[in-house]
């Protein structure tokens, strides 16, 4: 989701929804009473970690993410049980210079272990119904379009079902997840989940 110029961090609830038509979901988006708070962007996104890969193994991440001329750092904490949502901490910040940043992680004994683009465009409800609300990122990704909703369980509910989805249909898995496994229904070998042309 997007972040505030001065950063963010708490528990963090989301799920993903598979968008088989693109075309018509982001009118029926503005039909729902959805406005556009950012302008569809390319981001890149760069996954480190220890060689020994010990924060994927622990559920946890730590990204640097470029967007729009900006540096975003992110740490997730492991997912809580959830049997039907993305649950976990969450701290956000703005950097000035991600390039140093790389360097820190470096001088720290890591690496990027994944890379991961897609071109994002966001919004949020015009209005708060009966439940608190949340955000919507309409997510352009070289193994398919999504949807993430992130707010209360409530408004998730509410949303991906007027949305047409049901909870079958919850994604909960990371980008990176859902990457590997599409390589492995098509037997290609895993890399990168970037572009082949921008």
């Amino acid at each position: 989701m997007g972040v505030a110029k001065t950063g963010k961090s708490g528990a963090e609830v989301e799920i993903k929804l598979l968008v088989h038509s693109p075309a018509a979901l982001k009118p029926r988006l503005r039909s729902l009473g959805f406005r556009r708070t950012s302008a569809r962007h390319f981001e890149s996104n760069h996954l480190f970690d220890f060689p020994d890969g010990r924060l994927r193994r622990s559920g946890r991440l730590l990204r640097l993410r470029q967007e729009d001329g900006r540096w975003v750092v992110t740490f997730k904490g492991p997912p809580a049980h959830s049997r039907h949502y993305k649950v976990r901490k969450e701290i956000e910040y703005p950097v000035d210079d991600g390039e140093k940043m790389r360097e820190v992680f470096a001088m720290l004994g890591m690496r990027e272990a994944f890379c991961y683009q897609k071109f994002r465009t966001s919004y949020a409800p015009r209005r708060v119904g009966h439940s608190k609300g949340g955000a919507v990122d309409f997510d352009e990704t070289p193994i398919g379009t999504f949807v993430e909703l992130e707010g209360p369980e409530r408004w998730i509910d509410e949303v991906a079902r007027r949305l047409g989805y049901r909870r079958e249909d919850y994604i909960t898995a990371t980008y990176a997840e859902l990457y590997f496994a599409w390589c492995r229904r098509r037997r290609v070998r895993p890399g990168s989940m970037v572009f082949r042309k921008l």
